[in-house]
């Protein structure tokens, strides 16, 4: 029997998202047949961005390794002693939106989102500029990037609610949102 069911936490994390604020639109798992490793993939947004522009992704690996390593060390506990909190699995959420006629400054981008995140949410911001054709004027599209490294003995032990990100994941996409009217030009 596995120590941690990560389908529960999965399913457990969505329902949390919902009451953060978010809509749930899809869910993946995906398992590599050689290693195992596994890649549960959520595909969220704030309510009141169903119609778009923005979409949020969530992604959580599983390396087998650390999780049979984890079981080994719950194995190894006397009863009223807890796991240690030495393993994690990765996750990643990731905004996108599409192509910006008006892209915004990066430099100025990053910065202010800095904010936003907090040091609990580090943001990557990073931007393509991609031509139609080589008379065409750019068109920008931005990705940004947060990671985050999920406790395994918090998962055991019912405490990784994730409560301080979803709220900074909802900030951030709140930020994205009320200024992608004047990047999309629709304003």
């Amino acid at each position: 029997m596995a120590a941690i069911d990560v389908a529960g936490f999965i399913a457990d994390l969505k329902d949390h998202a919902v009451d953060h604020g978010f809509h749930v639109h899809d869910e993946r798992h995906f398992v590599e047949s050689y290693s195992l490793r596994q890649a549960w993939e959520v595909d969220l947004h704030p309510e009141e961005a169903c119609g778009g522009p923005l979409d949020l992704h969530l992604s959580l690996e599983v390396d087998p390794r650390v999780l049979l390593s984890f079981e080994d060390k719950v194995l190894e506990l006397a009863d009223p002693d807890e796991p240690p909190d030495e393993f994690h699995f990765p996750m990643l959420f990731t905004w996108a939106l599409p192509p910006l006629p008006l892209g915004p400054d990066l430099l100025v981008l990053a910065t202010e989102l800095a904010g936003v995140g907090g040091p609990d949410l580090p943001l990557e911001v990073s931007a393509i500029d991609s031509f139609a054709s080589v008379t065409d004027a750019p068109e920008r599209s931005l990705a940004i990037v947060a990671r985050i490294e999920v406790s395994l003995a918090k998962v055991f032990l019912g405490q990784e609610l994730l409560c301080e990100v979803l709220d900074r994941c909802l900030a951030v996409s709140q930020y994205l949102l009320d200024r992608a009217p004047v990047w999309l030009d629709e304003v």
